[in-house]
């Protein structure tokens, strides 16, 4: 049977710090607080299962238990904007003053919902394919990462930061406890690259999102002879925009063409966003997400689709 997989990258300011400031930025990431309940809400009712890839630092509840746990090996990136441990002198005291880099509260809700699955965004929102930074360096991250998620067992599934999967680290990720990680599209225009990457990706990459450039994109899992299983990425849910709204049919369109491409072929859709995407324009953006849920409803009803989330593939 086909599966459909949603993963989301849960990561607050810990995510854009580095591409915009908090003041440009602060709208969208207090919605993002109230998109993750109503995302919650929605997956729960609709029986959707999905992968909470999340930045470690937002398990914890004060900046002092954040300054303890830290690993006292950190990315030496070239470009020393890449690197949140530069900045810590940003970060309030607790979750209450400083709702841009702790979310404890929202990390045990996603916990006791039904069906979701906690996974990992790297301890630092950390950048795998930037230079300076070393295999050591990551490890020393995911050990981290495991170590604040203590409570809520080990951490099986990983989401690379802006999808810079080094396949290079794959020992440090099983070493680690991760089972199963997000690759990404197989077209030229989603190749993993550093952050500084050519405009004609991302402008074919937008164009990807409302005519099928790069196809269905539709997938089989790969189960490595490593013990990691590849879950790549189908399409990215862009944000609601009021510019692009016009569009709108064409890209729910262009995602139900895939799901039900998969369907047909026994394969794997995933969906992926951010959270802080439907930070602003909420109710706009839970429109299109509920048309393609709607269309997955179908699917489920005719025998041909699930719904899963990344640690069900691996187990």
């Amino acid at each position: 049977m086909a599966s459909f997989v949603v993963s989301l990258d849960f990561e607050l300011f810990w995510g854009v710090r580095d591409v915009v400031p908090l003041s440009a930025y602060r709208d969208n990431l207090l919605g993002e607080r109230v998109a993750v309940e109503a995302l919650l809400d929605r997956f729960d009712k609709r029986g959707v299962r999905a992968t909470w890839a999340t930045v470690g630092a937002l398990f914890c509840r004060t900046r002092d238990e954040l300054l303890d746990v830290m690993p006292a090996r950190r990315p030496s990136y070239d470009d020393k904007r890449l690197s949140p441990y530069e900045a810590l002198d940003e970060i309030g005291r607790d979750e209450s003053t400083d709702p841009f880099h702790f979310a404890p509260e929202l990390v045990r809700k996603i916990a006791k919902t039904p069906g979701q699955e906690l996974a990992t965004h790297t301890f630092s929102h950390y950048y795998c394919l930037e230079a300076g930074q070393t295999a050591d360096d990551f490890d020393a991250d995911l050990e981290t990462v495991q170590h604040v998620a203590r409570d809520y067992g080990s951490l099986k599934s990983l989401v690379f930061p802006r999808n810079q999967y080094n396949p290079e680290y794959r020992d440090v990720m099983f070493r680690r406890g991760i089972r199963a990680y997000r690759s990404n599209q197989a077209h030229w225009a989603y190749a993993p690259s550093s952050t500084h990457e050519p405009r004609l990706k991302r402008l074919t990459r937008l164009a990807d999102a409302y005519v099928p450039i790069a196809g269905p994109q539709t997938h089989r899992v790969q189960h490595g002879s490593d013990g990691l299983t590849d879950v790549p990425a189908s399409s990215f849910l862009r944000p609601w925009s009021r510019r692009l709204r016009r569009f709108d049919r064409l890209r729910i369109s262009r995602i139900k063409r895939a799901m039900t491409h998969a369907a047909d072929h026994d394969e794997c859709f995933h969906l992926w966003w951010h959270p802080h995407n439907f930070g602003v324009n909420l109710a706009e953006n839970l429109t299109v997400l509920d048309a393609i849920l709607d269309h997955l409803d179908v699917l489920r009803r005719s025998g041909r689709m699930q719904s899963v989330h990344m640690g069900d593939l691996a187990a």
